[in-house]
C-alpha cells in the first residue's frame, strides 16, 4: 500500500517535470518568434521615417530652388549706419551717391519724384543747385505766340528724363525697360540690401546655366538673367572729396542716395518722434506725481470703527 502510493507521487512528479520540459522549448519559440516581430516593425518604421524625412528634403529643396529661380537669392543683410532708432543719413555719401547717380544710372533710369531743391541742405549748398539745374534745358511754354520753349533749369525742376516715352526706353534697351529709382528702395522687398547685392553681384555663370545673348548672370535677380551689364567698376569715376570709388564704396554710395530719395523725411520724422517721447514722459511723470500727491490723503488715512457704540 505504502509502496504503491510512493510510485503514483514519483510519476506525478516526473509527468510534471516532463511536462514543464516540452513547454519551454515552445515559450523560447514564441518568444524568439515575438522579438523577431518586434524588430522587423521596428526597422519598418525606421525605413518609413528615414523615407518620409528625405522626401520632406528633397521637396524643401526643390520649393528652395524654385523661390531661388522665382525672386533671386537671398541677400544679405547689410549694417546700413541710417538704420538706427535716433541714426540719420549719411550726407557724404549721399552727395556721392548722387554723383555716381549722375555718371552711371541717369543716362537710363528716370528719378520722376526728385526735384533739383530736394537736394539743397541735403547735399548741396543753393548755389551748387542752381548751377547744377541751369545745365539742363527744360521744354517750357507756352510763350505768349502760343509756341513751347526751351529755358535753362531752375530748382523746382524734375531730374531729367533720360527717355521721352517707354517704347523709347524699351526700344534702346533691347526691350527691357530701366524702372524709375524714384522709390526703388521701398518698391523692392529688402530694398537697400537688394540693390546694393544686385549692383555688385555680376559674376560668370555657373556651369550648364546658359544665359541668352544680350543678357547678363546676377544670382540675386529673379530668373538670374538681367538685361542691366556690370556698372560699378573699380575706379571708373572719380569722387570729388577724393574718396577711392572702388565697387562696393559705389555701391553703398548709390543706395544710400536712393533711401533718401525714396524716405526723404526721415531724419525729420525720427527727430519728431524723439521730441515726442521727451514730453510724453515728462507729462508721464506730472501724471504720476499728481496722482500720488491726490490718493496719499486717503492711503494714509486711519479709519477707527467703533463696535461698541
Amino acid at each position: 500500500m505504502a509502496g504503491g502510493l510512493i510510485h503514483q507521487v514519483l510519476r506525478r512528479k516526473l509527468q510534471s517535470q516532463s511536462a514543464v520540459i516540452a513547454q519551454v522549448p515552445a515559450l523560447s519559440w514564441f518568444t524568439s518568434r515575438k522579438f523577431s516581430e518586434d524588430s522587423g516593425s521596428a526597422g519598418m518604421r525606421t525605413v518609413a521615417l528615414l523615407g518620409a524625412g528625405i522626401s520632406s528634403f528633397l521637396g524643401f529643396a526643390t520649393i528652395a530652388s524654385a523661390d531661388e529661380a522665382e525672386h533671386g537669392l537671398e541677400v544679405p543683410n547689410y549694417p546700413w549706419p541710417h538704420e538706427g532708432i535716433l541714426s540719420s543719413y549719411d550726407h557724404a555719401s549721399i552727395r556721392r551717391g548722387h554723383q555716381v547717380y549722375q555718371q552711371v544710372c541717369a543716362s537710363c533710369h528716370s528719378m520722376s519724384l526728385i526735384s533739383y531743391r530736394d537736394l539743397v541742405g541735403v547735399a548741396y549748398t543753393e548755389e551748387e543747385t542752381k548751377a547744377m539745374a541751369a545745365e539742363i534745358e527744360v521744354v517750357d511754354g507756352p510763350n505768349d505766340e502760343g509756341e513751347m520753349f526751351t529755358r535753362p533749369g531752375k530748382l523746382s525742376d524734375r531730374f531729367p528724363q533720360p527717355y521721352s516715352n517707354e517704347q523709347a526706353a524699351r526700344f534702346a534697351n533691347g526691350g527691357a525697360y530701366p524702372p524709375d529709382l524714384s522709390l526703388i528702395t521701398k518698391a523692392r522687398h529688402n530694398g537697400q540690401n537688394y540693390v546694393f547685392s544686385l549692383l555688385t553681384g555680376y559674376r560668370d555663370p555657373p556651369a550648364g546655366v546658359t544665359i541668352r545673348e544680350g543678357l547678363h548672370y546676377n544670382p540675386y535677380f529673379p530668373g538670374g538673367a538681367i538685361a542691366m551689364p556690370k556698372m560699378l567698376i573699380d575706379g571708373a569715376m572719380e569722387y570729388e572729396d577724393g574718396t577711392p570709388a572702388t565697387e562696393a564704396q559705389m555701391g553703398k554710395d548709390v543706395v544710400t542716395f536712393l533711401s533718401w530719395a525714396a524716405e526723404p523725411e526721415m531724419e525729420e520724422r525720427k527727430l519728431m518722434g524723439f521730441k515726442w517721447i521727451f514730453v510724453l514722459s515728462l507729462a508721464l511723470l506730472q501724471a504720476a506725481y499728481y496722482r500720488r500727491l491726490k490718493w496719499s490723503v486717503l492711503k494714509s488715512r486711519r479709519l477707527v470703527v467703533d463696535v461698541v457704540n
